[in-house]
């Protein structure tokens, strides 16, 4: 049984299961962030394990995205955001001041809501990374760069034959996988997915998911999602925000059948949201 945090008389987080047997990847500690007066994330504290699919499920504006953006510091972008508390990667502060935001958003990758590929050729999209930072040795060394990720991204066969095509030109589909292709270009050990799939339609929605579950014998993946039956189907481990307040985390299965908390519950069973 849970015991009982005594200043609110909700169960206190527990190690979910599945941390057992995973190396944590990503943690977090007491994270507060702010938007000017407005309080975003409230008190988070969590471990992402890697090789493995974390989900962040909960009701509009409940802090998802602000969190997510966190781990790659992109909220240093937002004018009035300012944060406390730790986020570490591999056991590692991303917050020190000695950290070079452009390599730490190399081993964080980001894959945004509305695929948004450079107006640049299929080719030069995926080169962009590696050349940038000078991962590349010469050109074939690039090419077999490219290659390799739009193979990893189930793309390459789609578009073997126009290259040097622009990437606007893909479907809504297709152009997700182009910009999930440009993130593991430069070998990222993370790659945070914001509603990647909210703009597509349901067969390349399925493809995306397909993806996400061969890419994550390799990367330590955090997806945010409105659809729960999403979450089901592609995370191992789900996390519930709430107004800003990380409810509870656990292994999905568990989650979506036996919820320790009651708001967990409420939101999976559709009583708000």
């Amino acid at each position: 049984m849970d015991q009982l945090n005594p200043m609110t008389e909700t169960p206190m987080l527990t190690k979910p299961r599945i941390m057992a047997n995973r190396e944590v990847r990503i943690s977090a500690r007491k994270v507060d962030i702010y938007y000017g007066e407005k309080h975003a994330i409230k008190g988070l504290s969590v471990e992402i394990p890697d090789r493995a699919v974390s989900a962040f499920i909960g009701p509009s504006g409940c802090g998802k995205s602000t969190f997510l953006r966190a781990i790659n510091r992109m909220n240093d972008t937002i004018p009035g955001c300012r944060m406390t508390g730790e986020v570490l990667l591999d056991n590692k502060s991303i917050y020190a001041a000695d950290v070079d935001v452009v390599q730490l958003r190399s081993h964080v990758g980001m894959v945004f809501q509305k695929p948004n590929p450079f107006p640049k050729s299929i080719f030069e999209n995926v080169a962009y990374g590696p050349r940038i930072h000078g991962l590349a040795k010469n050109k074939t060394d690039l090419e077999e760069m490219v290659v390799a990720s739009l193979k990893k991204a189930g793309l390459f066969e789609e578009v073997k034959d126009r290259l040097h095509a622009s990437g606007t030109g893909l479907s809504g589909g297709q152009q997700q996988r182009l910009c999930i292709a440009r993130a593991i270009a430069v070998n990222p050990e993370v790659i945070l997915m914001d509603e990647p799939c909210s703009a597509l339609d349901p067969i390349a929605t399925a493809r995306i998911e397909e993806l996400i579950d061969e890419l994550r014998q390799n990367y330590c993946i955090i997806i945010v999602t409105h659809s729960m039956q999403q979450a089901a189907r592609v995370s191992q481990l789900t996390a519930f925000f709430h107004l800003g307040t990380l409810v509870e985390t656990g292994d999905t299965d568990e989650m979506f059948t036996n919820p320790r908390d009651k708001r967990t519950q409420d939101y999976i069973t559709g009583r708000f949201g």
